[in-house]
């Protein structure tokens, strides 16, 4: 029996470093890793014109478009986690001295106003600093991947041939999401940010997903056995790369695997679960702040999000 090949995108980084040098690979198929240097166009090409089989994605990119009927579904593989209180950086001369003041205020958001970050760190606004988002004016650096999706009407793009970076640095933008500058009129917006994010892993759970796999509709129909297949080779290189991170044997560190590492020590368990069943706390939050929003019409359920054959599988 031939092996079917599957033009596949993911980044490589730990949890996947086995899979993308062949040292763990699906039963019955085979993947084609294809490189796209900025992982963010994979996910625009993906959701505009299906040009890959599997793909990691961006969390809210993939519940957007699905609400626009994408034909794709998503493995719960969660690729990519992170902690987003240091993602807003705010202009020190704009009077801004709690984030509440950021109501009736301009704000920078990088690329677009679905981009999952964007949607974390509004969230940790709403819930940990009682800010009304709906008074906020936000003002995106980029289009939507999904072009169908119309933002509310406190949504707008900055000035043609503007950059936000300069714009958050000039005072003409009170803060921004995702925005580096190096300014000295710019620091971050929430002081002690890693702390910040750690203590809402630590109190309530807190451990945001950013990015996950799809893979086409096509595919899922034609070949019953993927979804169980990929996700199984998924999870094999992950707790490889786990099990190495817990022994002290990946050298040098990066900044994830730092990351990692301190969610262990505060989970004391594997700080990239795969499955629905660890992960739908947190899944549930992100859907809330998805409708909360406006980027969500209607609340979906969870497991409507994934693959049928997944949904009880957990790694």
């Amino acid at each position: 029996m031939s092996t079917t090949s599957l033009t596949t995108v993911t980044r490589t980084q730990g949890n996947n470093r086995a899979l993308k040098a062949g040292e763990v690979t699906p039963k019955h198929f085979r993947l084609d890793f294809e490189e796209v240097p900025v992982l963010v166009n994979a996910f625009r090409r993906m959701v505009r014109a299906l040009e890959f089989d599997v793909t990691e994605m961006a969390i809210t990119t993939y519940m957007c478009a699905r609400a626009y009927g994408k034909p794709f579904t998503a493995l719960p593989i969660f690729l990519v986690r992170g902690f987003h209180h240091g993602a807003i950086a705010v202009n020190t001369n704009a009077g801004i001295r709690h984030p509440k003041d950021l109501e009736g205020r301009r704000v920078g958001v990088n690329r677009g106003y679905t981009v999952t970050t964007g949607v974390w760190a509004r969230g940790i606004l709403r819930d940990e600093y009682g800010v009304d988002l709906d008074r906020v004016t936000w003002v995106l650096s980029g289009d939507e991947h999904v072009a169908e999706y119309q933002a509310p009407a406190n949504v707008v793009p900055m000035p043609p041939g503007a950059n936000l970076a300069d714009l958050l640095a000039s005072g003409d933008l009170a803060a921004a999401i995702g925005v580096e500058t190096g300014h000295p009129d710019v620091a971050p917006l929430i002081p002690d940010a890693d702390d910040a994010g750690y203590n809402a892993l630590a109190t309530r759970g807190l451990h945001p997903i950013n990015h996950l796999v799809v893979v086409k509709d096509e595919l899922l129909a034609a070949h019953p056995d993927l979804p169980a297949d990929l996700f199984g080779a998924f999870a094999e290189s992950k707790n490889r790369y786990v099990a190495q991170l817990r022994a002290g044997e990946i050298a040098p560190l990066t900044p994830t695997d730092v990351m990692n590492q301190r969610v262990m020590d505060i989970t004391g368990t594997d700080p990239l679960p795969y499955g629905i069943a660890p992960n739908r706390a947190v899944i549930e939050e992100l859907i809330g702040h998805a409708v909360s929003q406006h980027i969500l019409p209607e609340r979906p359920a969870v497991d409507d999000l994934f693959a049928t054959d997944t949904r009880d599988l957990v790694g």
